[in-house]
């Protein structure tokens, strides 16, 4: 199966653990739990596995040219037996994603050989050719998730916790190393909307004095696993992103 999904705005915030319980509360009181959530016998939660790619000089991670517009990705979520081979794609402070859900197995077509045209996962396959990534290191994480549909479309509001990466040596998922932890007594939450900001997020960004930042868990983990010499600057605050029209 392939899907591409339409372009949405993706805000993050950075808080204290005891803040994202509290938004939580908050979120419970007022969204549906994600339908696709059943991790650990809570009806709002699962674990996502992803591992990442880049180039051998981290232009991903530079940000430079086109890399800085796309990740490369694959995604597992709990101990599922298929994964998504995952494209995201920013535009314009718009996200869009692509990808492909394949059974875990196929994993080793990545490894070896050349695309193989009849598969799913061809054009992603053909894109970690062209583009010469090569995996980089796999993040691990507990996601809570609440959805609303509003008139002007679906709105999600996730919290996540536990964020660990351990860094890799081929296209495959490594569930027995612990990790080096990203996300000490620290939460990321995220708000994604498809049209402008909806009046809910406007309540909880209000009550909890949250402010937008610009976080990547692709960068903590590389910055966290000594693969980059010199670390950059603390990430800057990003203005709130308000698009007020969507392009599919």
């Amino acid at each position: 199966m392939r899907e591409s999904r339409e372009f949405a705005a993706e805000i993050k915030f950075q808080v204290p653990e005891f803040a994202g319980d509290g938004i939580l509360d908050w979120a419970r009181d007022r969204l549906a739990p994600d339908p696709n959530a059943n991790g650990d016998g809570q009806s709002d939660a699962y674990q996502i596995t992803s591992l990442y790619f880049d180039t051998t000089d981290f232009d991903v991670y530079h940000r430079r040219g086109s890399f800085g517009r796309s990740k490369y990705r694959i995604r597992r979520y709990g101990q599922g037996n298929t994964v998504f081979l995952e494209r995201k794609l920013k535009t314009r402070g718009l996200v869009s994603k692509r990808r492909a859900l394949v059974p875990n197995e196929d994993l080793l077509r990545l490894n070896g050989g050349p695309p193989d045209s009849s598969w799913p996962g061809f054009w992603y396959h053909q894109r970690l050719l062209a583009r010469q990534l090569k995996p980089i290191c796999q993040i691990t994480y507990n996601r809570t998730a609440r959805v609303a549909l509003t008139p002007l479309g679906p709105i999600r509001l996730t919290v996540d916790r536990a964020v660990r990466t351990v860094p890799l040596n081929g296209i495959t998922f490594n569930d027995a190393a612990p990790g080096v932890l990203l996300s000490e007594n620290q939460v990321i939450v995220e708000f994604k909307f498809r049209m402008g900001m909806p009046v809910l997020f406007k309540e909880v960004v209000e009550k909890f004095a949250l402010a937008p930042t610009r976080i990547s868990k692709y960068r903590l983990a590389v910055r966290a696993l000594g693969l980059v010499e010199v670390p950059e600057a603390p990430e800057l605050p990003a203005e709130p992103s308000e698009p007020t029209c969507l392009t599919s």
